[in-house]
Parts: structure tokens; C-alpha cells; sequence
């Protein structure tokens, strides 16, 4: 793509796009243009759907996925090209509502101990007992941790809107031993990002055979430890508008999808079969 290219990196950082936004909306754009083997710029309407089709039929890609390839290509044309977005009027696509996958307590526990690195462990511990994304818990700065008022500040989440979430006793007993052994002076995951961060790749990558190690056979990431902690919460009693609050969640539509995952929150709902009366009826058997 070239000088279009640059443009359009210019034209995200002036949008105020995170950095990781910007590499993936450069990397499908970058996408679309190797499709076709010419510039999107002598690209229109009828080869943005075609490639939009080309990604659901043949490349299967998932809804979030999708969504994001045809963010990409909006940005593209309407701020870096100024062309009007002419799939404006093509149909969103429907998306499915798999219910999200749960890590028990017990099996928390073991991939915890799974975990020889204590730097590693520190992340996953933290990304679990905050209920942070990766890439939150990967940029936690020495700063955000408030052992006095028992909170940790989440810098710039999701929609680079801040917020403070619950300080774990137990996590920051482990992280005050983390740091003796690791001294960490800003970042408290350093690592070898551009932003001295550890990177959440390799966190990814530990998390991974921490979980065979752990003899854990579902299909979970990182990103399981945050449905587990907003799940654990919801079965202890926590109100949902709390649990919304502490995720940073924008709807409390969003969060409510764990009432449909927490199953002692199911177990303690009566059905109404046990509401009716007994007596001089077949109920009794």
C-alpha cells in the first residue's frame, strides 16, 4: 500500500486509535489490497463485498473478526481515502451468543500453581483476581497498586476509559513477594514491548502450557480468567451492577450474560413445578 499506508497510520494516531487497533486495521487493510493485487484506492463498493463474502464463505472468519475487517475497510475509505462508505446499506451480520467458558476454583488453583515463573504467575494471578483483560494486566504500572485504599487503577481499558477495580489481600501478598525478587521500578510486568511491557503473547504462551500442565482439557485463554472472576463474583452474591462496574463494561446487557453461565446461581432458582400444590394430584406419585 506504500504512501496510503502512511496515511492512514498518520490518520490513526490522529484518531486517538490504540496502538493494537491500529496494527490490526493495518493488517486487514494491508489484507484486502493482497486480495485484489491492486490499490484499495482503485477499489470500490462491489470489491469490498465480495471480499466481506470471500471472509464468511471461504475463510469462515469469526463475527468478531468481521466486525473488526469491516471497521478496518470503513476507516479506510471514509478518513484515509475520503470516500463516502458505499456499503453503508450491507446488512450486518447476525452474531451468534456462545455462552462463555468457565474455570472452576479448584481448577484456578492448579493452573496457578501451574505456573513456575513467578513474573508469569504474577500476570495471571492479577488478570484473575481483578478480573483484568491481558493486555490491561500486562501495562499495570508500580503506581496503580493503592495497598492503602486496597484498589488497583486500570489506565486507558477498553474504549481508553480508566477505572479502579478491587485490590485482592491475597494478590498483594504475592505481589509484595514478586517484587522483592523482581524489583520492578515502573512497569510491574516489565518486558521487551516498545512500552515495556511484558507482551501478552507470551503470557498467552505460558497460560497455554501452564493449562496442560494443570491437566485442564477445556478451550480457555487469559481472557476465561475474566469470565471466571465476573461468574465467581455473580455466584457469591455480588450485584450485577458491581460486577458491570469492576469490568468496565459500558452496558449492563453485556454483563448480564454471566447470570446464563453461573450455574449455582441457576441451582438456587426453584422451578415452578416445585411451587405447585401436591395434594390429590399425580405430583405425589
Amino acid at each position: 500500500m506504500g504512501a496510503l499506508r502512511d496515511r492512514m497510520v498518520v490518520d490513526l494516531k490522529l484518531g486517538g486509535y490504540s496502538a493494537s487497533t491500529a496494527k490490526i486495521y493495518l493488517l486487514y487493510a494491508r489484507r484486502f489490497a493482497r486480495h485484489f493485487k491492486r490499490s484499495p484506492a482503485e477499489l470500490g463498493e462491489e470489491e469490498i463485498r465480495t471480499f466481506l463474502l470471500h471472509l464468511v464463505e471461504e475463510r469462515g472468519v469469526l463475527h468478531s473478526s468481521y466486525r473488526q475487517y469491516r471497521a478496518a475497510l470503513k476507516f479506510l475509505y471514509t478518513v484515509t481515502l475520503r470516500r463516502p462508505w458505499t456499503v453503508a446499506g450491507l446488512a450486518p451480520r447476525r452474531k451468534n451468543h456462545p455462552l462463555p467458558v468457565v474455570l472452576s476454583g479448584e481448577e484456578v488453583t492448579a493452573l496457578l500453581s501451574a505456573v513456575g515463573n513467578i513474573k508469569y504467575r504474577a500476570v495471571i494471578m492479577t488478570t484473575y483476581a481483578a478480573g483484568l483483560r491481558i493486555l490491561e494486566a500486562c501495562r499495570l504500572r508500580v503506581g496503580d497498586i493503592d495497598s492503602k485504599r486496597m484498589i488497583l487503577c486500570v489506565r486507558a481499558g477498553k474504549g481508553r476509559r480508566d477505572r479502579y477495580v478491587m485490590l485482592s489481600e491475597r494478590l498483594l501478598v504475592f505481589l509484595r513477594v514478586y517484587w522483592k525478587i523482581a524489583r520492578p521500578k515502573d512497569r510491574l510486568f516489565p518486558g521487551r514491548t516498545k512500552d515495556g511491557h511484558v507482551s501478552p503473547e507470551s503470557v498467552r504462551a505460558v497460560f497455554k502450557k501452564a493449562r496442560h500442565r494443570a491437566g485442564i482439557t477445556k478451550d480457555v485463554t487469559p481472557h476465561t480468567l475474566r469470565h471466571s472472576f465476573a461468574t465467581h463474583l455473580l455466584e457469591a452474591g455480588t450485584d450485577i451492577a458491581v460486577i458491570q462496574a469492576l469490568l468496565g463494561h459500558r452496558s449492563i446487557q453485556t454483563t448480564s450474560l454471566y447470570t446464563h453461565v453461573s450455574t449455582r446461581h441457576l441451582a438456587r432458582t426453584r422451578s415452578p413445578l416445585d411451587l405447585l400444590e401436591s395434594h390429590g394430584s399425580p405430583l405425589t406419585g
